[in-house]
């Protein structure tokens, strides 16, 4: 089962701030946050920690206990200071009660010893987030580019509110380019999503479909699907 997407209050992505001197960590960190769809913004260090959550006004800090200039403890004590209420998980690589007690009773709100999962960090954030109020979007079974409507669930398409008919895998092959709108999806990506294997070379079959899709979705209109030569397709508003 798919988490439900968490927002913000007006709809807008929550923000984490990702903390630790360990430059791959930290990455790895951001990755796996922009991935479920939040805003990242990552410090190597205690000062370019508190300097960076006064103007980023993170959601949410995942905050490395040892840190090359003040520990997390310091940290934390300074952005409670300008945001009393902004839900703390810490990491260490130390497994000491005495670290935990000392995090906690520090007004950190939970804790996760290194090495750890990215998916217990990022189940951690979602349960402290969901706790400080970010409300769960709507889950809406439509997807909106342009004057473009597509229904996943009726699998009805719209152009300028008027209906197109598609076979079952062009309506697959529209789905993806619309999950993924301005971006560039070469023509491997296309056959693994739409086709779920490789067709051994043929990736004809892709410029066969989108031909399909552009005489339903673009014949008499501005076009909205654009071939990127060399690199694949792209869907974008006309």
């Amino acid at each position: 089962m798919v988490p439900m997407e968490l927002t913000r209050a007006d709809g807008s992505p929550l923000r984490v701030l990702v903390v630790d001197d360990e430059v791959n960590i930290a990455e790895l960190i951001s990755m796996a946050l922009r991935y479920e769809g939040w805003e990242v913004a990552t410090a190597f260090t205690g000062s370019k920690a508190v300097s960076l959550a006064k103007d980023f006004r993170p959601d949410a800090v995942v905050l490395d206990m040892m840190l090359p200039d003040f520990d997390g403890l310091e940290v934390l004590r300074r952005m409670r200071s300008t945001d009393p209420d902004v839900p703390v998980v810490f990491l260490t690589a130390r497994d000491a009660v005495e670290d935990r007690v000392a995090g906690l009773t520090a007004g950190g709100d939970d804790y996760v010893t290194k090495p750890f999962s990215l998916e217990e960090v990022v189940a951690r954030l979602r349960g402290l987030m969901r706790r400080a109020g970010a409300r769960q979007a709507a889950t809406s079974s439509v997807l909106v580019v342009g004057d473009l409507e597509l229904d996943e669930d009726s699998h009805e398409v719209f152009r300028n509110g008027e209906e197109i008919s598609l076979t079952a895998t062009e309506f697959e092959l529209l789905r993806f380019l619309m999950r993924n709108p301005r971006r560039v999806l070469s023509k491997a990506q296309i056959l693994d999503r739409v086709w779920n294997y490789d067709f051994g070379g043929q990736a004809n079959v892709v410029e066969l479909y989108i031909s399909y899709l552009r005489k339903k979705i673009d014949a008499g209109r501005d076009p909205m699907i654009h071939t990127m030569r060399g690199a694949g397709y792209v869907l974008k508003p006309a």
